[in-house]
């Protein structure tokens, strides 16, 4: 197996038609052909079922499938590794974070990282927690910030970062609000972000866990920031997290949850590799350290001094 045969294979996977399969990857679709008809001479099976219809992967395509994957990433990764050493190439390390995660938790650090590291480049990314996942896995980028939902994926590993609560938030007008339980705040019209994305989850999760049927979302947004603007202006109520609300306190109040308020874990993700590339083991450290959570011993010291 060789990484020209391995990408032509993920095509034809991607695709499920040897055509377009061949378009992507610059080759007639006769030599496209070969190079699978090599590979599975090489293997001893079939990797597709070919028809009419197009193809489809056998048992034995989908078992090479994520070794194809993951040996593609370690060729890339030792490329780089190799230019780097060889001064061929800037290192850098890219990001991929939540919006409101970025501005409130990221920033100072990443600033300090920076001019910690003045030849090291450093790219940022914002996109949904989904989207995150499928870039990390695709090493579009290296480390991804975002809330942990409690699924496992031995792709990667995590690290926890914080507890971030989450508050309930009304407009200045909406004080007769009745939130004095989680069945009396289920008939207020709520703001939320589209399902999929993880706060929605968390908002979903808060009233599922109490035997209550969530509020009715009025108005979803792609933002908190946005639901923060519309829950100021009387829209409806939204559940954010406590740090995206800043300097909006002055717009909206915040209402007592009733019971236990949710939190949100932030986790810092990345692919489990056998050799991690030097510019992200020093980001990994360098986070290991300014995010590490505070022992007993460290809040009495603060607490005296």
């Amino acid at each position: 197996m060789n990484p020209r045969q391995l990408k032509t294979f993920l095509a034809v996977i991607r695709h499920e038609n040897l055509t377009r399969a061949a378009a992507e990857v610059n080759l007639a679709q006769s030599s496209l052909s070969d190079q699978i008809q090599a590979l599975e001479d090489e293997l001893g099976t079939e990797l597709f079922l070919r028809s009419r219809q197009g193809v489809a992967l056998t048992a034995a395509g989908a078992a090479l499938k994520t070794y194809a994957e993951e040996i593609l990433a370690l060729n890339d990764e030792a490329k780089g590794a190799v230019r780097a050493a060889a001064g061929n190439v800037e290192q850098s390390v890219c990001v991929g974070t939540l919006e409101t995660i970025a501005a409130e938790r990221l920033a100072p650090w990443l600033s300090l990282f920076g001019k910690q590291n003045p030849g090291l480049g450093l790219k940022l990314k914002i996109g949904g927690s989904g989207e995150l996942l499928t870039q990390l896995h695709e090493g579009a980028i290296d480390v991804a910030f975002t809330f942990d939902r409690g699924q496992q994926d031995e792709r990667f590993a995590v690290c926890r970062v914080s507890s971030e609560p989450l508050v309930l938030i009304a407009s200045r007008n909406a004080r007769a609000l009745p939130h004095e339980s989680l069945a009396a705040l289920s008939a207020a019209p709520f703001i939320a972000t589209e399902s999929g994305c993880v706060y929605r989850h968390l908002f979903e999760t808060a009233f599922a866990e109490a035997g209550v049927p969530a509020p009715t979302i009025v108005t979803e947004a792609d933002s908190i920031a946005t639901i923060i603007r519309l829950v100021a202006s009387g829209a409806g109520c939204g559940l954010v997290p406590d740090l995206a609300v800043g300097v909006a306190r002055g717009d909206v109040i915040e209402l007592a949850w009733p019971g236990e308020p949710p939190t949100a874990t932030l986790v810092m993700m990345w692919r489990r590799r056998r050799v991690q590339p030097p510019a992200l083991a020093l980001m990994l450290q360098s986070a290991s350290k300014h995010f590490s959570p505070i022992r007993p011993d460290d809040a009495r010291l603060r607490h005296a001094g």
